[in-house]
């Protein structure tokens, strides 16, 4: 009898235990399910983004329009090699561009001439990844020229004429490095490559300052045999491959380790369409000197 009513005591606690562990399990059981279906979410959100990349050669000679379509077909070979659902990007040559693009696409990658790199560095938390050789955006290098002076003294007080105006910082600190202030002249601001150059030939302007993209068109112009360089600025860095604050650092790491590979192969002939001669893997050290002097 007693051994009975132990047993039938333990048929009645034992459905009590169970009850408890299955609620046990399926409380855990559903904060695994959704844990396991944020995960996932959010690692689908991140898979199917679509990544953007600002191309912006600040003044560069030559049409944006015409050269959206072969990046296009870079940016597709950028896509392959990282593995990215989806890819695009966008051509700009003024700054008013480059800042529209980055306000309403948030892109993550970008290719910024010396200037552009600069002056948006910080807004934009950018990050040196590469750099990439350019050979028709120009500048590389910028030169004063004129008709009638004989050096950049000779210009002094007198109109200067220039699409380079828009980032006085940058001509006065980095381009002039002590040579010269725009202050020092009168000041003529062009919004067109060419137009700089007319300037000077019809003599609307004693000097214009340009690029060394502009001074090799110089040749071409009519009248332009009658102008000289009266000084250039030292060569600078190349235009930097960076990565914007929006770009995860994993992702960031495998882009930069393909830069390499970009313009090779498949990639030549997109790269040498935008004038791009190569891109390589860089950091923040190869624009030093640059950063230091854009910021005094």
């Amino acid at each position: 009898m007693l051994a009975w009513k132990a047993r039938a005591e333990t048929l009645v606690e034992l459905p009590e235990v169970f009850v408890l562990r299955t609620r046990m399990f399926k409380a855990l059981a559903a904060t695994s399910v959704a844990a396991a279906l944020g995960l996932v979410g959010l690692g689908h959100a991140r898979a199917g983004q679509n990544v953007h990349i600002l191309v912006f050669m600040e003044n560069g000679v030559g049409s944006a329009s015409q050269a959206q379509p072969f990046l296009d077909k870079l940016i597709e070979v950028a896509k392959k090699a990282n593995g990215w659902d989806s890819a695009d990007g966008k051509y700009v040559t003024k700054r008013s561009a480059a800042k529209e693009y980055i306000s309403s696409s948030k892109p993550q990658y970008g290719i910024l001439s010396l200037g552009a790199f600069l002056a948006m560095r910080n807004d934009n938390g950018l990050k040196v990844i590469g750099t990439a050789e350019v050979d028709t955006a120009g500048g590389r290098k910028y030169h004063i020229i004129s008709k009638n002076a004989g050096d950049v003294a000779g210009c002094k007080g007198k109109t200067l004429a220039s699409n380079h105006f828009g980032d006085k910082t940058f001509i006065d600190n980095v381009v002039a490095d002590g040579a010269f202030k725009t202050g020092d002249f009168t000041l003529v601001e062009t919004t067109r490559p060419v137009q700089t150059i007319k300037k000077v030939v019809s003599g609307d302007a004693e000097c214009a300052l340009i690029d060394n993209a502009q001074l090799d068109e110089l040749g071409h112009l009519e009248g332009g045999s009658s102008i000289k360089t009266v000084w250039s600025s030292a060569k600078l860095p190349a235009p930097a491959v960076v990565a914007f604050s929006s770009a995860p650092d994993a992702e960031r790491a495998k882009f930069k380790a393909s830069l390499g590979s970009l313009c090779t192969g498949d990639g030549k002939s997109h790269c040498d369409k935008v004038g791009i001669t190569s891109i390589r893997e860089a950091d923040e050290s190869s624009y030093k000197s640059v950063i230091a002097k854009y910021g005094k």
